[in-house]
């Protein structure tokens, strides 16, 4: 039984052997083991970011208009940031600017002030109901009221251009009250930098 054992613990042995001479060892210059002598600096202290305050945003019916901002210079990957301009809704008949579409035209304004240099085009919309003409008109109404707005919101006018497509592009399709609704509009389309 003994001589059993003995076996069993002089095989065990040679595969511990085996197994420890067959590993990667890495080998360590020593100069590498003592890193260098540095003279300690006191850690400074890391200032806590500021907090976040949230503000409520009322959610917006019509879709938006993006544009991609111009990739970062870095040596990864650029990163691309999208800049939205929100379209703005009217009542019918109207070019009158609701507190909704002052409130989305505060928010655009804000974004156009951080990006000085875009350039954006207003473009008037209607809905079916009403001559060519009669929507036309209103249309350039409707965009120049905006335009107007954005300038009172601290936006140079040069950066601003206005056009009527009356009921030419309609957002819906549709031939009722909802329809008509998303097609009274302005949109923001940013033309350039």
């Amino acid at each position: 039984m003994r001589q059993k054992q003995l076996g069993y613990l002089i095989i065990l042995g040679g595969v511990l052997l085996l197994s420890s001479a067959c590993a990667k060892k890495e080998v360590v210059k020593s100069e590498e083991l003592a890193p260098p002598a540095v003279a300690a600096k006191p850690a400074e202290p890391v200032p806590l970011p500021a907090p976040v305050k949230e503000e409520a945003v009322q959610p917006q019916p019509l879709q938006e208009t993006k544009i991609a901002e111009a990739p970062v210079k870095e040596e990864a990957k650029p990163v691309q940031a999208e800049i939205v301009l929100s379209r703005i809704a009217f009542d019918f008949d109207s070019y009158i600017l609701t507190q909704p579409a002052r409130e989305t035209l505060k928010i655009n304004a804000e974004l156009l002030l951080k990006n000085p240099s875009l350039k954006v085009q207003i473009e008037g919309h209607c809905d079916e109901r009403g001559s060519d003409e009669y929507n036309l008109a209103l249309g350039e109404k409707r965009a120049r009221h905006a335009l107007d707005y954005l300038v009172l919101l601290g936006v140079p006018a040069s950066r601003l251009s206005i056009v009527s497509y009356g009921k030419e592009k309609p957002a819906d399709q549709g031939h009722d009250e909802a329809a008509w609704a998303k097609n009274r509009r302005a949109e923001f389309v940013i033309m350039g930098r």
